[in-house]
């Protein structure tokens, strides 16, 4: 196929050779003949758009003139320059317009534009017909415009809006939603019979292990059988199983006669004797599962494939989450949409690896995917890495007591769940977070939430997570386990410990299996502060060392607790709350673990990783502490090795043992000017550059920092 992207009439010279050049020429879709009947075609439209963000009338006609509008390609939000920097973004429609031109039109394919996500409501419009709706800002969706595209020049509108919208999901949540088309867009092609393409954005085909254990697995596929052809027709379906060398290791296949214009489920069971397990970051074996549809004759008419790990996960309230068997603790990093300075959540998708492989390499097993459904990307890597996800729908903060927002978000419950139920890595769905009302409108919605989730996935539990009301509100009952979001340490009307309202739960509720969704504490990197005492949570200076010593002790209360299905830090990343005035920059959650642009791992992301990961490693804290006042200090390290080497300007002092995952040295003596820290066990390496400054004007309170009250 050949598609050209011309997105405005009136171009320069020179912005017409730049659009020639992104001219994209695939191949296939619209062949005929056999050979090429089984491959659907996927062009990707991200090209030259034009763009206004704001309203325009009559923008889905295919005579607008544009040519007064800016340019774009996708992935593309309209906040990526006032999302992040505090002081409130915009919120509200936008347009997004360009042509493609169709060589030819095939009569016995089917076309979709597939959208990966678009906030918070789309509209679509094809040569001036207008398509359909989309609402909710964060699962793939499909529109078929079969009828509306035609042979030759053809335009598409799409209208983005992410207003505050009563009907849609979320109208709450302390996060910045970016508006716009971000993610990617194609144009499908597939042949009149094929796996059904609108079905809630799913593949059509889903794989599921009934019976999953060392000696031998079911397997059973359902597949959705679509014929928009003018004639009833008699299909055969196949479902062939290839191991990770790309053999056949099982296969089974059937017929079914599907009506004209309609739609037919079938189902196909496998046997696999002494299956290879997917057993987490230990051993996440894959095997891939294809699908294909043929019609009477034998030709192929479509083709899927799809991952399958053969695992099987039980939650107790004892011995919390089992993997194919045995107990796992979940021990993860709540992470949000992938982000970055300046783009928002328009990312690539070496970005999103980037984060998890950067979650992966702190010795995480699991991930909370947070606060709503991520890119397919992000289940991917988590396949392929072993971490287990819990994944939820975007019920968060609020709800609209209206059916249509409930219906909305049932809506999007089926969308996560078709779209993410053949991952293996996904063990979890959420129901939401955070809900502050307490109301029946609030429980009919979270039943609703619960009932479409069993339904539509019943070998699945589902979680909620729980904050602001008590442990045993009706809405922490709702879901099959408990979550709760505690912050004991940094927010000050929390009083006590992580660890000691753990053990108290449990014993209050010994029959409820319960996870703790999230706790954390804000970090800048460019306050430091040896040895700080709480910090104004509301205030500019968030000590990166505070928030070090916060999860020494939070995760030391908790580690030992077998009946912990899950625990999850907030949050992997700092991340874009255009909202917040704290921390060290205005904008920005700064409870991240590493900075919003990932340049910077905060002392506190490698305590986990000297808790959680095999790797051996070593880190010296406090490396960005490097202006000193005080002649005697202590330097502590992070490891997981038996014992620390420390020198101080080239000059040894005793070897210190790791204890409890840290070497510690007081006392220890600098000189003025610069004074060189070297810290090593075995191979491992780690140094930084501290001047002491005998002659400082400022002693014992850095610039910034606020006092708490009781020093006031």
């Amino acid at each position: 196929m050949i598609v050209m992207f011309v997105s405005i009439s009136h171009v320069s010279i020179r912005r017409l050779a730049a659009l020639l050049s992104l001219l994209l020429i695939v191949s296939g879709i619209w062949a005929g003949g056999p050979a090429r009947a089984t491959e659907r075609g996927r062009t990707p439209i991200d090209g030259v758009w034009a763009f206004q963000r704001g309203d325009a009338a009559d923008a889905g006609s295919p005579d607008f003139d544009d040519a007064s509008w800016s340019h774009v390609t996708l992935p593309h939000t309209f906040n990526g320059g006032d999302g992040d920097d505090g002081g409130g973004y915009y919120r509200g429609p936008a347009w997004y317009r360009t042509h493609v031109t169709l060589p030819a039109k095939t009569p016995d394919r089917r076309y979709f534009l597939e959208f990966d996500g678009a906030a918070l409501a789309a509209d679509l419009w094809v040569n001036g017909h207008r398509i359909g709706r989309h609402e909710g800002g964060y699962a793939r969706f499909r529109f078929d415009v079969s009828d509306a595209l035609q042979a030759g020049p053809n335009s598409i509108a799409v209208r983005v809006d992410n207003s505050r919208l009563p009907d849609i999901a979320p109208l709450g949540g302390d996060f910045t939603v970016f508006g716009g088309l971000y993610r990617r867009m194609r144009l499908v092609s597939a042949d009149a019979l094929h796996f059904d393409m609108e079905d809630d954005g799913g593949p059509g085909v889903y794989v599921s292990t009934p019976k999953a254990t060392a000696d031998a697995a079911s397997i059973r596929a359902r597949l959705r059988l679509s014929n928009d052809t003018k004639a009833d027709a008699g299909v055969r379906y196949r479902i062939d199983l290839y191991d990770a060398a790309g053999q056949t290791v099982a296969a089974a296949e059937g017929r079914r006669s599907v009506p004209s214009g309609g739609t037919s489920e079938a189902t196909a069971e496998l046997t696999l004797p002494n299956p290879h397990l997917w057993n987490g970051v230990a051993d996440p074996y894959l095997y891939r599962v294809v699908a294909t549809l043929a019609d009477a004759r034998g030709r192929v008419r479509d083709r899927v494939e799809l991952p399958l790990g053969i695992r099987s996960i039980e939650v107790t309230a004892d011995k919390g989450l089992l993997l194919n068997g045995r107990p796992y603790r979940l021990r993860g990093v709540n992470y949000f949409h992938a982000q970055r300075p300046g783009r928002g959540t328009a990312v690539t998708d070496e970005e999103i690896s980037e984060d998890v492989r950067i979650i992966a390499e702190m010795g995480a097993t699991a991930v909370r995917f947070v606060h709503y459904q991520h890119p397919q990307r992000a289940y991917d890597e988590a396949d392929r890495l072993g971490l287990l996800v819990w994944t939820e729908i975007p019920l968060n903060g609020a709800i609209d007591p209206g059916e249509a927002f409930e219906r909305n978000v049932a809506r999007q419950m089926r969308e996560l769940i078709a779209q993410n139920m053949n991952h293996p890595s996904v063990a979890i769905w959420g129901l939401g977070n955070e809900v502050y009302e307490t109301s029946d409108d609030v429980l009919r919605v979270l039943r609703t939430a619960q009932a479409t989730a069993r339904a539509a996935d019943p070998s699945r539990p589902t979680a909620y997570a729980h904050c602001c009301q008590n442990d045993d509100d009706p809405k922490a009952l709702v879901a099959d386990l408990s979550a709760f979001n505690r912050y004991f340490g940094w927010y000050p009307d929390q009083k006590g410990t992580l660890g000691e309202w753990a053990r108290t739960f449990h014993g209050r509720f010994p029959e409820r299996a319960f996870a703790v969704g999230e706790y954390g504490a804000g970090a800048g990197i460019r306050a430091q502060e040896s040895n700080p005492a709480p910090p104004v949570t509301t205030s500019a200076w968030h000590p990166e060392q505070y928030q070090a010593l916060y999860h020494e002790q939070n995760w030391r209360g908790i580690r030992d607790l077998p009946y912990l299905w899950g625990s999850f830090v907030w949050v992997a990343f700092d991340l874009a709350s255009d909202g917040r005035s704290e921390g060290d920059r205005n904008g920005i959650n700064d409870k991240g673990l590493v900075t919003y642009d990932r340049a910077v791992r905060k002392d506190a992301y490698y305590w986990y990783q000297a808790n959680w990961s095999d790797r051996p490693m070593l880190h010296l804290t406090e490396r960005r502490h490097d202006y000193r006042t005080q002649a005697r200090v202590t330097v502590r390290v992070y490891s997981n090795q038996t014992s620390v080497h420390l020198t101080v300007n080239g000059r040894a002092l005793p070897e210190m043992p790791v204890v409890d995952h840290v070497a510690t040295w007081t006392d220890v003596q600098l000189t003025p000017g610069r004074n060189r820290i070297a810290v090593s066990s075995g191979e491992l390496r780690d140094e930084a550059v501290w001047t002491y400054d005998p002659n400082a004007p400022l002693v014992g309170r850095p610039a910034g920092r606020v006092g708490s009250p009781e020093e006031k």
